[in-house]
């Protein structure tokens, strides 16, 4: 009959097998907690040993994850400040185009105004130019007519035209030329 009973066990018959094995594992559990094996290079106890070896790993990958990610910042902060550079050596380009673009533009101005003053400057000569000449004609015509009117005093008769013309132009002549003979 017992050996039916064996037969019949299930996974959870409990027997005298399940016991000894359970205890053995137990004491295994303690005995590894424990009792360190130096024999085996192991300075301490085994748990508390392989703690420490997960731990430092766990510490190494941590320290290593932190480099990598400040590596990535240290990556994005350079190239970050190479787009700033860059950006910056645009802004100076562009200022210095807008820098000669003005230059270029005032000297154009002031040759511009330079032109014009010429030009007013030439239009005003000639202006003058213009009304000294009408101001000549003017003063010959008056000075013809007086010296026509002072002639005619002194003659007490009036010439003719043609040698009238002639007296006048020669006064004038004289007059002008600043000799004053007669």
């Amino acid at each position: 009959m017992h050996a039916g009973l064996f037969l019949d066990a299930g996974p959870l018959t409990i027997n005298g097998t399940f016991i000894v094995e359970t205890v053995s594992f137990v004491l295994m559990l303690l005995f590894l907690a424990r009792v360190p094996l130096p024999f085996l290079g192991i300075p301490k106890p085994v748990f508390p040993w392989i703690i420490s070896i997960a731990e430092a790993r766990q510490r190494a990958i941590t320290e290593q994850l932190a480099a990598a990610e400040k590596e990535r910042a240290d990556a994005r902060l350079k190239q970050a400040e190479a787009q700033l550079n860059e950006a910056r050596a645009q802004a100076q380009t562009v200022i210095t185009s807008a820098s000669r673009a003005a230059d270029q533009l005032r000297q154009e101005l002031k040759q511009k105004a330079e032109d014009e003053a010429r030009r007013i400057l030439e239009s005003a000569r000639r202006e003058i130019e213009a009304e000294r000449v009408a101001a000549l004609q003017s003063v010959r015509g008056d000075v013809a007519n007086l010296v026509v009117a002072a002639t005619e005093k002194v003659i007490g008769a009036t010439l003719d035209v043609t040698k009238h013309r002639q007296l006048i132009d020669k006064a004038i002549e004289e007059v002008a030329s600043g000799d004053g003979r007669r």
